[in-house]
């Protein structure tokens, strides 16, 4: 069927039921590999057949698409797909960002308040004060000092903020058909992501050995880990797609008129990088 013809129905895939599978085997070698039964071997199985499908199914989608079968309609279904899956992620992060408001702000104080005080002093921790940064009751997690906001976590900040600048002009840039300047443009937005993920690679190190600030160290320890570990997951993905997206594109896949795969790969990026701005001032400053 062509574009013009109405919405492109694909014929029956095997990626769905592979995914799924993957998933599947992914999950359960996790869990077992979490609690000593097993070792990595079929969580790394499971994530075989994750990227298979991946690699599968997306190359089948892009083969459609530059077969010319889709229409303006499975356009805008694709934009509403995205839109979705980005509002998934922020509801994914505000998971995290509401246990550390409500460790912070409630739980901790009411412990340490009247109403809490007579449960946690006589009955659980009879030592406790509230204190934020806090690794537990009693310094359960051991002494420890808390990542401070200058030097690395700030220089991140402005590659994080620089990367989104050039990834604009790599937008604009494609969409006046400027091809080279788009290329340019998005490598260069690719190695600012990885230069972000080395120096919190090294952050993470500094902060094991230097700061005795580890996953353990309580609350604090446990969501810093969390909100950064799983942000910065997220932005080697992000920088994963964008490397696809330069691929594709020094193929020619892209025009001014049609190049949503590159426009959904911006959201993304920028969707990153709103939220390390959130994460920054709720971790690092506040």
């Amino acid at each position: 069927m062509s574009a013009n013809n109405g919405y492109y129905v694909p014929h029956q895939s095997i990626w769905p039921i592979v995914g799924s599978i993957g998933l599947f085997i992914t999950m359960v070698g996790l869990a077992n590999m979490l609690t000593g039964a097993w070792n990595a071997t079929v969580l790394l199985i499971g994530a075989a057949i994750l990227l298979f499908m991946l690699f599968g199914w997306f190359g089948a989608v892009i083969k459609e698409s530059e077969s010319g079968l889709y229409s303006q309609q499975v356009d805008r279904s694709f934009r509403w797909g995205m839109g979705w899956f980005i509002f998934s992620e922020i509801m994914f992060f505000a998971a995290f960002f509401g246990a550390l408001f409500y460790a912070r702000q409630f739980a901790l104080p009411w412990m340490a308040g009247d109403a809490g005080r007579l449960a946690t002093h006589e009955f659980l921790w009879p030592a406790f004060e509230y204190v934020w940064p806090s690794s537990g009751p009693g310094e359960l997690g051991g002494e420890f000092q808390p990542m401070g906001w200058w030097a690395l976590p700030t220089i991140n900040t402005l590659i994080l903020i620089t990367s989104s600048i050039t990834l604009t002009f790599s937008h604009e840039a494609m969409r006046h058909n400027q091809r080279q300047k788009h290329i340019n443009w998005l490598a260069l937005t690719i190695v600012l992501g990885l230069i972000f993920l080395g120096l919190q690679m090294y952050e993470y190190v500094y902060a094991y050995t230097e700061l005795n600030l580890r996953l353990e160290t309580g609350i604090y320890g446990s969501t810093f880990y969390m909100l950064t570990g799983f942000h910065g997951l997220h932005v080697a993905i992000g920088a994963i797609i964008l490397a696809v997206i330069l691929g594709r594109s020094l193929r020619g896949h892209f025009t001014a008129e049609r190049h949503f795969g590159f426009e959904a790969a911006v959201w993304y990026w920028h969707f990153v990088d709103v939220v390390w701005l959130f994460l920054f001032i709720c971790i690092y400053v506040l």
